[in-house]
């Protein structure tokens, strides 16, 4: 389990690009969409209610879990739209292979099935949380790219994300939550591609961060309407967890244990040769596990409960 003194970084090291009004006491329904970082297994096809696997990258719950059963402050009814792999728009970034859902495709599913308000989902304007993750993929996809200048090309991806939100706004959606990408170039996937990748990708990712946050500004700006909108900076936990990770007890944070990397029986399992699961900070060369988003999800709770507001 966390020691305290982790959680409590959670709250010290909150970080917002804009907090405004934020209603998270008054949250009875969350939808979600995002690639692997986000996904739980829901199926909406199967219906509103159908059971959910609960199956992760983390061995465990990941932040959206967390926020719904640990750090919610009312009855709240998630509805987790990501897929692993997920990338805005599969046109514009083809993830690993065909059958992921994109951002888009998400939407396109939200539209089809929650947007009417069914039975099991009456949310409305004031009542409902949208929450958003994407980027990881779109960034390490296109990094290497040459026939393309990545900060434009982010702009790109910009306007089709936006074009899901201006879709998702047109439904009812008023309050929204954004995450940036994490320091995902410091997971082992980048570290083990040399540090020129470390530093390219970093660049990419503060890049594509910072166009995140403008467009959420004026998404903000032109729609006066909006309830609460926050960008959920994510670098500053990330970082200060892998910069200091001998103080927060973590055991490796460059590597991870080849045993676990498919996911293990309990939270505290261990094989011989490696220390038990809960104490690395990567689950496999990409995935952080549960004790990460357990932070994560802290802060973003903190942040909603609107402390910094």
């Amino acid at each position: 389990m966390l020691s305290r003194r982790l959680l409590a970084l959670a709250t010290s090291l909150l970080s917002t690009s804009g907090v405004f009004g934020i209603p998270w006491n008054a949250t009875e329904y969350m939808f979600v969409f995002g690639d692997s970082y986000t996904a739980d297994g829901y199926n909406v096809s199967a219906g509103v209610d159908p059971p959910v696997p609960g199956h992760t990258s983390s061995n465990g719950p990941n932040w959206v879990q967390f926020l719904t059963s640990t750090y919610n402050q009312t009855a709240l009814k998630t509805f987790d739209l990501a897929y692993g792999g997920a990338t805005i728009d599969a046109a514009l970034v083809p993830p690993y292979t065909p059958t992921v859902s994109s951002i888009v495709d998400q939407v396109s599913q939200f539209d089809r099935y929650l947007a009417t308000k069914p039975a099991g989902a009456t949310w409305n304007s004031t009542n409902s949380l949208f929450a958003i993750w994407i980027g990881i993929n779109d960034v390490g996809a296109s990094s290497g790219w040459t026939d393309i200048t990545q900060s434009e090309f982010y702009g790109v991806l910009m306007d089709r994300l936006f074009s899901q939100v201006a879709n998702l706004y047109r439904n009812g959606a008023r309050n929204f939550l954004f995450l940036t990408v994490p320091p995902t170039n410091r997971s082992p996937l980048v570290i083990a591609q040399g540090p020129k990748s470390v530093a390219l990708i970093g660049t990419d990712i503060a890049a594509y961060n910072d166009q995140l946050t403008h467009r959420v500004r004026d998404f903000h700006a032109n729609h006066t309407d909006l309830g609460s909108v926050t960008v959920f900076d994510t670098q500053p936990i990330f970082n200060t967890l892998l910069d200091e990770w001998r103080t927060f007890g973590f055991v490796n944070v460059t590597g991870y244990c080849l045993a676990y990397k498919n996911g293990t029986p309990s939270p505290t399992y261990q094989v011989d040769g490696c220390a038990p699961v809960s104490s690395y900070f990567w689950l496999d060369n990409l995935h952080p596990l549960f004790t990460v988003h357990n932070i994560l999800a802290k802060a973003i709770s903190t942040a909603l409960a609107g402390y910094l507001a």
